[in-house]
């Protein structure tokens, strides 16, 4: 169990595991200003993002919200529903089980969602896990990060936007493959372990219009990076 200072996760069922990119990514995007909101999480896995969403939503005093959990793995669902459940948010979050593509599918055309965000997986050829459910979690077989932007360019309303997480060394290709969907960087967070190290990790935010971009530096247990955890501060059990 990982206990954070207003929700628990259990962390035992889901193919991947908390991990620092989903924190990180959980404490850093940006939550938009407005009275209503719909926020989708595509590869919830525990469910720690939605939770981490939930939090900032609700301290931003946003009146009508609702995030939607999506995972192709059952486990995984089964699992960020209990851990839904448990919350005081309860009533405002749902896990579903589906691909991106079922669940695009199913929607209503008129359905768009505000603030659309995802932990994806990074691996294409790299040698494979043995355990077919996180080989899954971790490989971009069944989730790209071309599939969650063509999904966002449909879906997003025209003030949305859309939240991820990646190695640093696909920045370039994030960049180019968004812009080829009609979504524009407005914010880059490049993340390092220590500050002689180059970045590691890149949180990306992308709107539907082009704009400067602001482009920042995080170390990992500078200050800087306690700021932005000390809302959630993890610790496992």
């Amino acid at each position: 169990m990982f206990r954070f200072q207003q929700f628990d996760i259990e962390n035992s069922r889901a193919a991947l595991k908390v991990g620092t990119d989903a924190v990180l990514l959980g404490a850093s995007m940006s939550i938009p200003g407005t009275d209503a909101l719909c926020a989708l999480d595509i590869g919830t896995g525990t469910g720690v993002l939605a939770l981490m969403a939930a939090q900032r939503i609700e301290a931003e005093g946003i009146r009508e919200w609702k995030v939607t959990a999506i995972d192709i793995d059952k486990p995984s669902v089964d699992e960020a529903a209990d851990n839904f459940a448990r919350s005081k948010w309860a009533a405002n979050l749902c896990a579903i089980h589906s691909s991106l593509s079922e669940y695009a599918a199913r929607l209503r055309e008129s359905e768009r969602f505000g603030l659309i965000f995802s932990n994806p997986p990074y691996y294409d050829s790299s040698l494979r896990n043995p355990d077919a459910r996180e080989a899954a979690a971790r490989h971009t077989d069944n989730l790209s990060y071309r599939e969650i932007c063509s999904f966002a360019a449909e879906r997003l309303t025209p003030a949305g936007r859309l939240e991820m997480i990646l190695p640093s060394d696909q920045e370039k290709q994030l960049l180019r493959t968004a812009a080829s969907f009609g979504l524009y960087a407005s914010r880059l967070v490049r993340v390092s372990t220590t500050p002689t190290k180059p970045p590691r990790r890149l949180i990306a935010e992308f709107l539907r219009t082009r704009t400067s971009v602001n482009e920042e530096a995080l170390v990992i247990g500078s200050d800087k990076y306690s700021g932005l955890v000390k809302d959630f501060l993890i610790s496992a059990t």
